[in-house]
């Protein structure tokens, strides 16, 4: 950890007051190798949800979320190698989102690379997307690292082409967090075999880093905060020996382990979502989570919110946060119990109020 130990105080000392004053999720993500020559640090803007009201109006909350998360990235000292967009940088998928919400991006002063979410997708099922950011999965090599891009959103052919009377419709149906209509997420039997024959000529030992969505594991079908092909994947990945999963679309903190695979999330610029258990209206689907989590304060509007770094450089993920309130939070990978151990993880004993009710 003092690769990026050293590089997070550098970052805090050269942000100054912007740092202290941040209440926004941006990931400093840094891969740290024996050789420090070879490390290298990309950040991460995820879920802006832009909203179109009227003519030239715009959600002005989420505007200027992306905005001053663009703003801090510019300012990152040291500068990070390129800025991942982990999807839905839009709320209803149209063109005045996309359009705004690529003009703020285009502020960036690194190069950028883009994760499709669900709510840029179902509209036009991601033609408009493809014209402004390029295509809808791909990997990339970038300093001895294997990225790979997943759309993680997609669903069955009939709840996608037969069932809704419009796009608009469809579009609604699908932006709504808890909504009985709405369909599992997946992959999809066209991404899996491009997956397994790009993983092909990958060696086994090199690092793989892929970049979803939605999780890549089955958390909670309510809101679909669940991918439905999740173990078909992680078999593709299975043979490697450090994968990490990062995703979006949940936006809060989260972490687990399945085997050699690290999953964990980044936050969204837009708005923080309670965890699926504190909601009762909706049949719950949760599984035993592999490392147990708990909130700050589930009333706090920012929970979840602030600055985030990860390192994955060993090729089990360990995040260190700076949360709304300036507090530090760090998850980091245990060797010896084979998991991520967060640092505030409270005890049912020690858990306020709050806590103890969420």
């Amino acid at each position: 950890m003092s690769n990026i130990d050293r590089s997070r105080r550098n970052f805090l000392k050269t942000g100054g007051a912007l740092a202290l004053g941040s209440t926004l999720p941006i990931g400093l993500v840094e891969l740290a190798f024996a050789e420090p020559a070879q490390n290298f640090s990309f950040a991460y803007i995820s879920d802006a949800h832009i909203q179109h009201i009227k003519g030239n109006r715009f959600v002005r909350n989420w505007d200027m979320g992306l905005k001053r998360a663009v703003a801090e990235v510019n300012l990152l000292t040291p500068k990070p190698d390129f800025v991942m967009f982990g999807g839905d940088l839009a709320q209803l998928g149209s063109k005045p989102e996309l359009d705004h919400g690529a003009e703020m991006l285009s502020a960036l002063q690194l190069p950028v690379k883009y994760v499709m979410g669900e709510h840029d997708y179902y509209l036009d099922l991601g033609a408009y997307w493809e014209q402004l950011f390029g295509p809808q999965y791909y990997s990339f090599e970038h300093k001895g690292v294997h990225f790979i891009v997943l759309n993680s959103i997609r669903t069955y052919d009939d709840w996608t082409y037969h069932r809704w009377p419009s796009a608009e419709q469809r579009m609604l149906e699908m932006a709504g967090l808890d909504n009985p209509k709405g369909s599992p997420f997946m992959v999809g039997d066209e991404q899996r075999v491009w997956l397994k024959a790009d993983l092909a000529k990958v060696d086994k030992t090199t690092p793989i880093v892929v970049f979803s969505h939605s999780p890549l594991q089955k958390i909670y079908k309510g809101w679909n905060f669940w991918t439905e092909d999740a173990e078909q994947i992680q078999a593709l990945l299975k043979p490697f020996k450090k994968v990490s999963v990062i995703y979006g679309h949940v936006h809060q903190i989260q972490y687990n382990q399945i085997g050699n695979i690290s999953f964990n999330s980044v936050m969204a610029t837009a708005w923080p979502w309670p965890y699926p258990a504190s909601y009762a209206q909706a049949e719950q689907y949760l599984p035993k989570l592999t490392v147990p989590m708990n909130r700050a304060d589930p009333f706090f509007e920012r929970d979840a919110t602030g600055w985030q770094f990860i390192n994955v450089g060993s090729g089990n993920v360990d995040l260190n946060f700076t949360l709304y309130d300036n507090r530090d939070r760090v998850v980091r990978f245990d060797t010896l119990k084979k998991q991520p151990q967060d640092r505030d993880y409270q005890a049912e004993s020690a858990r306020i109020d709050p806590q103890r009710h969420y």
